[in-house]
């Protein structure tokens, strides 16, 4: 897929050192509370809340956790009235910035986004601005040791996938979103180990940034992304190898 972003790999590698420090918790929390309080408590009929549910498994949560979270989702345990709202905007050297919040006080989340925003060269949009450079596509990653490209590829693809994509280290399964859980499901029948399955927004094309404009892109998102009401970021950055620091 043409559009696949830099950042979904670095989000990547991000997860995996927040889950071991525990700092993605909230974030969780708050998606299986939501997803609950809109779709029911049954995981079975509530896609979304099965897959947060299985995000919570892989980065470790107690089950008590995800228990109380559906429990505050549906009314049965008092708990926090969160809203989700979309926020768009424009990075350093013109990147396209697509926040997707949870949160229980918009007046204080937009305020934040601003003041990172103005802080490190960027600018809040208006609703549209920036969503129509996105599609949303189901996208499940598999670790290459799962099996050759050739067999993953053609497993995929028969059981519903529309794209797919290999480096060295993964394999990326994109989907329709409607057909995220059947391909995932068919999958992990297969045997195959997954890493993450979720929906996500992927960049039709991609902004190359360079020099400088790095390292404060860099900030401004890691910014972003370090705050519990952003559910999700995306971006449609361009950018070579950037490290993260354990």
């Amino acid at each position: 897929m043409s559009g696949h972003s830099k950042w979904s790999t670095i989000k990547r590698k991000k997860a995996v050192i927040d889950a071991k420090r525990g700092k993605i918790f909230t974030k969780i929390i708050k998606e299986i509370t939501i997803a609950a309080r809109m779709g029911g408590c049954d995981e079975n009929s509530n896609p979304r809340l099965r897959q947060a549910i299985i995000t919570a498994k892989a980065a470790n949560m107690p089950a008590d956790n995800m228990k109380r979270a559906i429990q505050k989702g549906t009314g049965e345990l008092p708990g926090v009235n969160y809203e989700e709202v979309t926020y768009e905007g424009y990075g350093p050297a013109g990147v396209a910035i697509l926040m997707e919040v949870i949160t229980d006080n918009k007046n204080r989340i937009v305020a934040e986004i601003r003041h990172l925003m103005t802080k490190y060269g960027g600018n809040l949009g208006e609703n549209g601005s920036v969503s129509w450079m996105f599609d949303k596509k189901g996208q499940i990653v598999l670790p290459a040791s799962v099996g050759e490209e050739d067999e993953v590829l053609e497993l995929s693809l028969e059981n519903g996938a529309e794209d797919f994509e290999a480096d060295e280290d993964y394999y990326t399964v994109y989907t329709e979103p409607a057909d995220l859980m059947s391909v995932r499901d068919a999958l992990e029948k297969a045997g195959l180990e997954m890493e993450s399955a979720q929906l996500e927004m992927i960049p039709k094309t991609l902004q190359k940034v360079e020099g400088k404009e790095v390292e404060r892109l860099m900030n401004l998102l890691e910014g972003l992304d370090d705050n519990d009401d952003i559910n999700q970021l995306y971006t449609n950055m361009d950018v070579d190898e950037v490290d993260i620091e354990e």
